[in-house]
């Protein structure tokens, strides 16, 4: 018998002898009461109280079952809240963040929002001068939707505010990248400069690099840039958790992206925040599908670790983004129509990694946003199953953005989860049909689809490149407004779904992407103590227009509270 099965037990007979004794219950550490409990537990959906007694749920009630018990049952634990009619569901599952890129963005500078190329500029400048002068410029997260309407940044812009030490400016999908002439003569990059494979070098009409660089060319310059020392991440790591518990999330799946002594570094320090009760969090850190290797010499199968840091999963990417045009399409881009996007990983190569990786029974998620993309994968995740034999694999597909109808049954019949970040819609509707037209933006971001096929969706925010909050994500996904106020009514409104099945996939269906949904994701008793207090009942459909103005009130992890907002 495993230790959740046992403590289940343990916890179930505690419940049972409540009514039965009016004597106070010394192991309770929290009781809510007075609220509207939204479980995720199909079998009691509803409630209005719960105990947490040693980090798990000890009880979940209804109002008149709660009241039902002698005062003296809970009265005593070490905090009792009443909730004043508020709502509480389980702690927020972000299926798909980058935690050290995220927290070091915290610290650099911050281009998504700039109107214009002055306010572009005026901000460059001022970063360069508190910088120390032995640091590269880096960050960005620019949208040249927003800032340039459409034009995309040089090095030759780049120069007029930061000319004397090195940039890399990162486009917010992270797909495309800015550098200035100091970066690229650093990394010596010039007309004769081959394109990598899966990556593209822009270049004038004279043939010379314009400096800016897609997806894999990005490489050229990033591997000059010294790695984060371990104060760095260290801080890096602060700075993210105090984002991820304000947001309500309390467990990630930590896509990484950093470089292998980097990600080493950052394990290590989530094991030291672990041992010392710092970690606000519960993560689930991810490698690069390409060095799965390095986790199976380990004997790191799927979901290896314990209830706070656990490995055993990769993630490899298979093209690269739609506001980079560098998603891989089956039809041309409207804007570029010399373009259908590129490979970042070629597909023969893609297989042997995932043949390998599933081999050795690792988690496999891949990164696929174009159409191409995704029935590429959704291919090569068929073949491997076959090849390998049938169990429990959970094979994921990272964003599924952009599905030729044909494809979208096949998530279901494959077993492949769709880990999908619903604040994209929102933002890539303002210009998406300008890429690739209506007719397939018709089957983008197609949750609807994907549910009513029978698909497990698993949600989360993509951050940095998208905000955290999954309030957020979880409107876009029931309301479909884009950013641009222009699609009221929602943007390819078809596609969009309830409140309970966007907060499902924020929590359960997280939960079971990662093969954790016998431990978190619902409220029920023997499993983990993890759940949020929010400012409005989202569930309410008197409140569905306003799930973007509900607030986090309150995360509890492990029974303990990490955040609580106090004004």
């Amino acid at each position: 018998m495993n230790r959740s099965n046992l403590i289940g037990i343990v916890v179930a007979i505690f419940v049972s002898s409540i009514g039965n004794s009016a004597e106070p219950i010394a192991q309770l550490d929290i009781v809510v009461h007075n609220g509207r409990i939204w479980t995720g537990n199909p079998a009691q959906p509803e409630a209005a109280a719960l105990g947490v007694s040693h980090g798990r749920i000890a009880f979940v009630m209804t109002a008149r079952e709660f009241e039902g018990l002698p005062k003296a049952t809970w009265a005593n634990a070490k905090r009792v809240i009443d909730l004043q009619g508020r709502r509480v569901t389980p702690g927020f599952y972000d299926s798909h963040v980058h935690v050290l890129g995220s927290g070091r963005r915290l610290s650099q500078v911050a281009l998504k929002d700039a109107v214009d190329e002055s306010e572009f500029g005026k901000r460059l400048k001022h970063f360069d001068q508190k910088l120390p002068r032995d640091r590269w410029l880096l960050g960005g997260e620019w949208d040249h939707d927003r800032t340039f309407a459409g034009k995309l940044p040089t090095a030759a812009m780049l120069d007029k505010y930061v000319p004397s030490r090195p940039v890399l400016l990162r486009r917010y999908d992270g797909h495309m990248g800015v550098a200035n002439s100091s970066a690229m003569k650093l990394a010596g990059i010039t007309e004769k400069t081959a394109d990598p494979s899966g990556g593209v070098i822009y270049r004038d009409a004279a043939g010379r690099p314009t400096g800016l660089l897609r997806d894999n060319a990005m490489d050229l310059i990033e591997r000059l840039i010294p790695s984060p020392d371990d104060l760095e991440i260290a801080e890096a790591v602060r700075a993210a958790m105090d984002e991820i518990r304000q947001n309500g999330v309390t467990s990630v799946q930590d896509m990484d992206g950093s470089d292998s002594e980097s990600r080493r570094k950052l394990f290590r320090i989530y094991q030291e925040l672990a041992r010392n009760g710092r970690l606000s969090f519960r993560v689930d850190l991810r490698w690069p599908l390409a060095q799965w290797r390095e986790l199976a010499s380990l004997g790191a199968a799927a979901n290896f670790g314990n209830d706070w840091v656990r490995i055993g999963g990769v993630k490899g990417f298979v093209d690269g983004s739609l506001g980079s045009s560098t998603a891989k399409m089956f039809e041309p881009y409207l804007n570029e129509p010399d373009s259908r996007g590129v490979f970042v990983t070629q597909k023969a190569k893609l297989r042997e990694y995932i043949l390998g990786a599933d081999s050795a029974r690792l988690s496999v998620a891949v990164h696929a946003i174009g159409d191409e993309a995704n029935a590429s994968i959704l291919d090569i995740f068929s073949d491997v199953a076959k090849e390998n034999g049938l169990r429990d694999r959970r094979f994921r597909i990272e964003h599924a953005q952009h599905l030729r109808p044909a494809d979208i049954a096949r998530f279901k019949s494959l077993g492949v989860i769709a880990s999908m970040q619903p604040y994209h819609i929102v933002d890539d509707g303002r210009w998406a049909e300008g890429r690739i037209g209506a007719g397939r933006c018709a089957s983008s971001y197609a949750n609807r689809a994907l549910l009513d096929s029978g698909a497990i969706l698993a949600f989360g925010s993509d951050w940095s490149v998208a905000p955290l909050s999954p309030l957020l994500g979880i409107d876009a996904a029931v309301n479909r407004r884009t950013l641009d106020g222009k699609n009221k009514d929602g943007w390819y409104a078809a596609q969009k779904i309830s409140v309970a099945e966007a907060l499902s996939a924020y929590t359960i269906g997280s939960a079971y992407a990662a093969f954790q949904e016998r431990e978190r994701g619902v409220l029920k008793p023997g499993l983990f103590a993890d759940f949020v207090v929010i400012s409005r009942d989202i569930l309410s459909s008197d409140e569905r227009d306003h799930i973007a103005d509900t607030q986090v009130l309150m995360t509890v992890v492990n029974g303990q509270v990490v955040f609580e907002k106090t004004r």
